[in-house]
């Protein structure tokens, strides 16, 4: 399905199936940079097993990589995403965030910029419970970047159109590292912004020490950063899976943390706890 530019897909439950939940949860997979749909789908299926609504969307490259430029356009994906929950009519259902690598955390970032933003309560009414990060975030790793970016154009991409993008994406990540002690007193980095954002639900990271695009200690970073604010966090470390690829190799360890994640998410999280009220 689609909405004009947006291109999503939404899942629904067996009309039958029984989901134990009082409302069917609502999972939003972020994709990350390069994903097809088709790849979302085997993610999609833990969860429309358990009676989820599912919603998928992957954000264009071009938004990810070179972020400053489309910075725009990423908080008019959000936005637009946000409102199809309220188009289809599931917004007070359970949400669950499931965001993979920076791509999608860097669409995650506005998605939640929307809904604590106090003069946005068409989307504070969002019943968001949780959020899940798989090999995620990163914080301004050049080379991991490259061989992300490397791997998104592939093969069948025109040798000229690399040879311009990948220098131009070398040079804009440079200048970011050279312009930061400027730069971070006007807008955080998206790593930055995810460690201090007022949401206050629950969070999980599944990771692995041999990624080597996201660096695992930036991931352990970051966990330990929400921890110390109060946010009740778990993690799991794969040990030797590649990125986005824990899914793949342990499957059966995979949809069990996610799935008795959502459901303690559905259980114990009280409203009071989902944002930083003195943020909003």
């Amino acid at each position: 399905m689609g909405d004009r530019d947006l291109e999503y897909t939404v899942v629904f439950p067996e009309p039958l199936s029984e989901s134990g939940f009082k409302k069917d949860p609502v999972i939003i997979l972020l994709g990350w940079s390069g994903s097809q749909d088709k790849h979302l789908a085997k993610y999609s299926n833990i969860y429309k097993n358990q009676g989820c609504i599912v919603l998928r969307y992957t954000a264009p490259w071009r938004q990810i990589f070179f972020s400053g430029i489309f910075s725009k356009n990423l908080h008019n994906t959000a936005r637009k995403l946000l409102d199809l929950l309220f188009d289809i009519g599931i917004e007070d259902h359970p949400i669950l965030f499931h965001v993979f690598s920076n791509g999608g955390c860097m669409l995650y970032r506005p998605i939640v910029e929307l809904q604590c933003n106090k003069t946005e309560t068409y989307f504070t009414k969002l019943n968001v419970i949780g959020a899940i990060f798989d090999s995620a975030p990163g914080n301004r790793n050049l080379q991991g970047g490259i061989r992300a970016l490397y791997a998104v154009l592939g093969s069948s991409t025109n040798v000229f159109v690399k040879c311009i993008v990948i220098p131009a994406f070398v040079l804009i990540a440079v200048l970011k590292v050279v312009l930061y002690p400027v730069t971070q007193f006007v807008s955080l980095s998206c790593y930055d912004a995810l460690k201090v954002n007022p949401s206050r639900w629950p969070e999980l990271y599944l990771y692995s020490k041999a990624d080597k695009i996201i660096s695992y200690k930036e991931v352990e970073a970051m966990y330990k950063a929400r921890k110390q604010l109060g946010i009740h966090v778990q993690s799991v470390d794969f040990n030797t899976s590649q990125h986005v690829n824990h899914f793949r190799e342990y499957p059966d360890e995979y949809s069990t943390k996610c799935i008795s994640f959502l459901k303690e998410c559905v259980q114990q999280t009280p409203l009071s706890r989902l944002f930083d009220k003195k943020k909003i």
